[in-house]
């Protein structure tokens, strides 16, 4: 026994220090997807009801197999990337390298195009729907909070008098309490022309907008062109809940990105600047592929985050918008909450489950050539 301890007493150490944080991930996070999984094949109703295999799964997406079909498809737009990516320098002529990818994309859209029609016919397109707004959601906060983060932690890179007081400014939107803020922006982006955005607006020269009661598209509003389907962008109501997600994130982004700044090694900076490289040139060529890895744990998070964002859009919601701010996580408490269809509901986060996978799988095939931990 004593020499067995001996022997393992390091691993033995490390397993005593872990145990208590795998017992609480366990507990907290791994156990309540299982059973989330476990109450969507039933009736759940408070108390658990009769077992309905895959019936709550048939009246969310219509067809199991057009669902299956669909997420085929987003893998197969995944391969057609991974197949151009992997394979375009490995071969002289790239001419059969692009027909290979672009016959895969077009299977993919295919896949993608057909089921996501039978869902939409058969299914519950309430919860279908949600799923696109929440799309618009997160590409429009995650683009615009990663980008901006960027341009402020390099400006704030510079030598800048009272950088420190800048830093903590940032962090202000990102541990206010997201109810308070969300209350706040509910004023902000209020419909009376007396509010504060609308009065903004208006010095120069803009009428004012409905805002968080408006549920038209961005595109109808901007250009006055009516647009159907997946091109029309967000409404201008959710488009505002956006710019909550934005002003809530950004700093948060930023401090994370100029922690990665200041452990690129200044001696590349002085190599390029002596080779005669821009600014421009010295910011795409080094410290964007210096801080991708950074870049994409933002992006990998931030997509999971805005895909389960909650409480602000809970709190922004108007009846004029109609459904058009009904992002999954407020279908999924509708059901669950208001309508007290738990294992409705738990069907519902399961989908949501499988397609952030998708996500997260898509997200390491586009960022693994670019990320470099060395």
């Amino acid at each position: 026994m004593m020499n067995f301890y001996k022997k393992h007493s390091e691993k033995l150490i490390g397993y005593t220090f872990i145990t208590p944080a795998v017992l609480i991930i366990s507990l907290f996070g791994v156990f309540p997807v299982f059973f989330g999984m476990y109450m969507s094949v039933h009736k759940w109703k408070v108390f658990k009801g009769r077992f309905l295999g895959f019936e709550n799964y048939e009246r969310i997406l219509g067809s199991i197999s057009a669902f299956w079909f669909f997420v085929i498809g987003l893998l197969f737009l995944i391969l057609s990337y991974w197949v151009w990516s992997e394979f375009k320098d490995k071969f002289k002529n790239k001419l059969y390298v692009l027909i290979s990818s672009v016959l895969i994309l077009i299977i993919g859209i295919y896949l993608i195009n057909i089921n996501w029609g039978i869902m939409i016919s058969e299914g519950d397109d309430d919860y279908l729907y949600s799923l696109i707004y929440t799309l618009y959601y997160s590409l429009f906060t995650i683009i615009f909070e990663v980008g901006l983060g960027l341009v402020i932690a390099f400006a704030l890179y510079q030598k800048l008098a009272g950088k420190q007081f800048f830093q903590m400014i940032l962090l202000f939107p990102y541990i206010t309490p997201a109810v308070m803020g969300a209350a706040v922006f509910f004023l902000i982006f209020g419909k009376a022309e007396t509010s504060f955005l609308n009065q903004f607006v208006g010095l120069f020269g803009i009428e004012p907008q409905l805002w968080l009661f408006d549920k038209r598209p961005i595109t109808e509003v901007l250009f006055g062109v009516k647009i159907d389907g997946l091109f029309a962008g967000p409404s201008l109501a959710l488009t505002s809940s956006i710019f909550y997600g934005i002003w809530s994130y950004t700093g948060y982004y930023a401090i994370i990105l100029l922690a990665g700044l200041s452990i690129i090694p200044s001696d590349l900076y002085e190599a390029a600047k002596v080779e005669g490289a821009s600014r421009w040139q010295t910011f795409v060529k080094i410290t964007i592929p210096l801080l991708m890895p950074i870049i994409f744990f933002l992006m990998l998070t931030g997509f999971i985050n805005t895909f389960q964002a909650f409480n602000s859009i809970f709190v922004m919601q108007t009846s004029s918008a109609g459904d058009t701010m009904d992002v999954v996580t407020i279908e999924i408490f509708d059901h669950f909450w208001g309508r007290v269809k738990y294992g409705y509901a738990a069907a519902e986060g399961v989908i949501l489950f499988v397609l952030l996978n998708v996500l997260a799988i898509s997200q390491y095939v586009i960022f693994r050539k670019r990320i470099n931990y060395d």
